[in-house]
Order: structure tokens, then C-alpha cells, then sequence
């Protein structure tokens, strides 16, 4: 796969920044409920990330405009740096928030600059691999990163400096070692409908993946609580599912490339709502069956990100990637906002196994409208299609013959 090697700097910036962002969500919740903030604010802070979040796909792809991929990273990690390090400086729940919103705009624009760098680096046929490859990076450094917390402790200063110093060093693999930043867009405009009008899809499955992943990562953490699991079981659950996630990325990846990506979204949609049933109906309070259970979750939800974002960028020209990457992100948190809310709600209600079945309910929706939409748009193999095109380029005839074909 010859197309991942210029890449290679990009996806060491990117470990090195998601490994620092994993751990600032986590730190952030324990560390405040060590100051005595309570839920609510702690929540609040949540939401202001999200909402940063949001407001980075408007912003952030005008910004790569103006300036380029390379300097709108690093002037994104150097505020997102700055932001951690004044989280420690000043220990309160009125400046975590706005903190937080700035944290989430600046990560949001990282992410957006990343992944359309790495679309518009890759083609259609090692997209879904490539992209596969990058999560399993994600996960990976996430999980890695987690690891760092007991290792330095939530309580002093040291642990946020190692936080800061992460970010920052992102900067270096981006600004030395790679010379092949794609062109920036020659024009931008935020609009959600084009990538609705691109792919359906990929906006359906982003916004139902924040739905549901979200839920895991924040609302997860009480479901193994209120089981009955020790703090250690609690840790070794969530890892289990990201575990889970990075086993399945590269193999789902590598199939989507060869099959219709439809049908690999839809196949690992089941696993993740069959997992959920599980985990609803028949793990119970067994640690070990929930270890399993949340594993197949893992493995089957986390990897839908990646395929939902392939099958858009198959249908994106050149100089549309950041546009897709904004939208993809906008339509994500769109779900990521509203997803621990309606899940926590659930718990409250009818009882910590409300997670999962909410997340099983979800995912059966995403089969349902995916259903839908092959039947309006049909399934065509990549290499038909790609032999199709390129027959069309060469024989203007035959580009005829299509369009008499479409007009009829």
C-alpha cells in the first residue's frame, strides 16, 4: 500500500495529538470532581467541547483556505496547548467552560485538517484501508493515553505539562518532515446540504455514530458502575471496547475497498446492535461477560466512522476533501451532543441496561436507512464503476450513449 508512506508524518502528528486529546477528556471529568465541581458543571463542560466542536467545521476549512494545512495545525495545537496548560493555572468551573469550548474548535480543526490531508492523499482503492489505519492509531494513542493518568496522578501540575507537551509536539512530524500537503480549496462555503446531497450515508452514519459512541465513551463508565464493577473493572471495560475497536478497523477497512462500502457499513451496524442486545439482555453483572460483550462493540461500532467517511470521499472531487472532513465532523457532534444526554436519561429511567439498548435501537435505524438509500442510489462495485468512468473518458460515444441512457 505505497499510498500510506507520504502520509506517514501526518499519521505520527496525529498519534502523538490524539493520544494528548484522549487524555484531556478523562482528566478533565476527574480532575474537577476532585475540585468538588459537580455533575452538572462537569456535563456542561462536555456540551461546551461539542459545541466548540461545531463551531470549528464553519470556521476552520476558511481558515485552511487563507493559510494552508500546515499552518492552520500548527497554530490550532499551539492555542490547544495553551489551553491545557491554563486548565491547571486557573482551577475554576466558569473558565473550564469557555477552556473547553476553545479546546473542542481547536480539535475540531485539527481533525478536519488531518483527515482531509489524509483523503486527499489516498485513492478510492486504499481509502478504506488508509483510513481504517489511521483509526487504529485513534484508538490505540486513546487508550495509551489513559494510561498516563494514575501513572502522574490528577492532582498536580505535571500531568497537564505532559498534556500540553503532547499537543505541541504534534507540531514537529507536520512542520519538518512532510512536503506534501494537498492544495488548499479554492473556495469554501459551510454547508451541511452538499454533504447530505454528496452522501446520505456518510451524514446518517456520522450523526448515529455520535449518538451511540459518545454514549459508550461518557455514559459507559456509570453502566459498569451500577453493575457492579470495581474502579479497575471500570478502566479494563472501556479499554476492552477500544481495544475492540482497533482489532476490527483494518480488516472492515480492507473489505470496504474490495466490496460495495454499503455493505460492510450495514454488516458491521448489525454486529454493533447485536452486541448491544447482548450486553442488554445476557452479560448481566458478570465482569467477564461484559468484558466479551463490550469487546464485539467495540469491534463492530467503533470502525463505522472510518467507513462512513470513506464512502463520502469516494464521491468527493478534488478540492471538496476538507469540505467533506468539515461536514463529517459537523454531523458527528450534531449526535455526540445529544447522544450521553438521552443515554444518561435512559439510566435514570429504566435502569443501567437502557444504554445499550438505546445504542442497539439506534444502530438498527442506521440498517434501516441504509436499506433505503442503496435502493434509491444502487449498488455498483468501486472497480465496475471506476472501469465504467474510464471507458466513458475515452470514447466520447459512448459519454453519449450514457447521457441518452440518463435522459431516457
Amino acid at each position: 500500500m505505497n499510498s500510506i508512506r507520504p502520509l506517514i508524518p501526518l499519521l505520527m502528528a496525529a498519534g502523538i495529538l490524539l493520544a494528548g486529546n484522549g487524555m484531556q477528556g478523562t482528566l478533565v471529568a476527574l480532575r474537577g470532581a476532585a475540585e468538588g465541581f459537580s455533575t452538572t458543571l462537569i456535563g456542561f463542560m462536555g456540551a461546551a467541547y461539542f459545541a466548540g466542536f461545531l463551531l470549528g467545521c464553519i470556521v476552520v476549512p476558511r481558515l485552511i483556505r487563507s493559510v494552508g494545512h500546515v499552518r492552520t495545525f500548527a497554530s490550532l495545537a499551539a492555542i490547544a496547548a495553551s489551553a491545557s496548560l491554563t486548565l491547571v493555572l486557573l482551577v475554576d468551573p466558569l473558565v473550564w467552560i469557555p477552556l473547553r469550548l476553545l479546546a473542542g474548535f481547536c480539535f475540531s480543526g485539527l481533525f478536519t485538517t488531518i483527515e482531509s490531508w489524509i483523503n486527499a492523499g489516498v485513492n478510492n482503492k486504499d481509502r478504506g484501508r488508509v483510513l481504517s489505519f489511521y483509526r487504529i492509531i485513534d484508538l490505540s494513542m486513546v487508550t495509551g493515553g489513559q494510561f498516563l493518568i494514575p501513572a502522574l496522578g490528577v492532582a498536580g501540575f505535571a500531568v497537564f505539562a505532559v498534556l500540553s507537551m503532547m499537543i505541541t509536539l504534534s507540531m514537529v512530524p507536520v512542520s519538518l518532515a512532510d512536503r506534501s500537503q494537498p492544495k488548499p480549496p479554492s473556495e469554501f462555503k459551510f454547508n451541511p446540504m452538499y454533504l447530505w446531497r454528496l452522501s446520505p450515508i456518510a451524514c446518517i452514519g456520522c450523526l448515529a455514530i455520535g449518538l451511540t459512541n459518545s454514549a459508550f465513551r461518557l455514559v459507559g463508565p456509570l453502566y459498569a458502575q451500577f453493575i457492579g464493577l470495581s474502579v479497575n473493572d471500570v478502566a479494563t471495560f472501556l479499554s476492552a471496547g477500544i481495544i475492540g475497536g482497533a482489532v476490527l478497523q483494518y480488516p472492515l477497512g480492507s473489505l470496504s475497498d474490495k466490496k460495495d462500502r454499503r455493505v460492510v457499513l450495514i454488516t458491521a451496524t448489525a454486529g454493533a446492535a447485536l452486541a448491544g442486545f447482548y450486553l442488554s439482555f445476557v452479560a448481566g453483572t458478570s465482569p467477564l461477560l461484559n468484558y466479551i460483550g463490550i469487546f464485539l462493540f467495540g469491534a463492530f461500532a467503533l470502525p463505522l466512522y472510518s467507513l462512513s467517511a470513506a464512502h463520502a470521499n469516494d464521491h468527493a472531487k478534488e478540492g471538496d476533501y476538507v469540505v467533506v472532513a468539515a461536514g463529517l465532523t459537523f454531523f458527528f457532534s450534531l449526535g455526540a451532543m445529544i447522544g450521553p444526554v438521552i443515554s444518561s436519561v435512559l439510566i435514570d429511567h429504566f435502569g443501567p441496561r437502557a444504554l445499550f439498548s438505546y445504542t442497539s435501537v439506534v444502530h438498527i435505524m442506521l440498517i434501516v436507512l441504509t436499506l433505503w438509500r442503496m435502493r434509491a442510489r444502487g449498488a455498483v462495485p468501486l472497480s465496475e464503476r471506476n472501469r465504467f468512468v474510464s471507458l466513458l473518458r475515452t470514447s466520447p460515444a459512448m459519454f453519449r450513449l450514457a447521457r441518452k441512457r440518463k435522459q431516457d
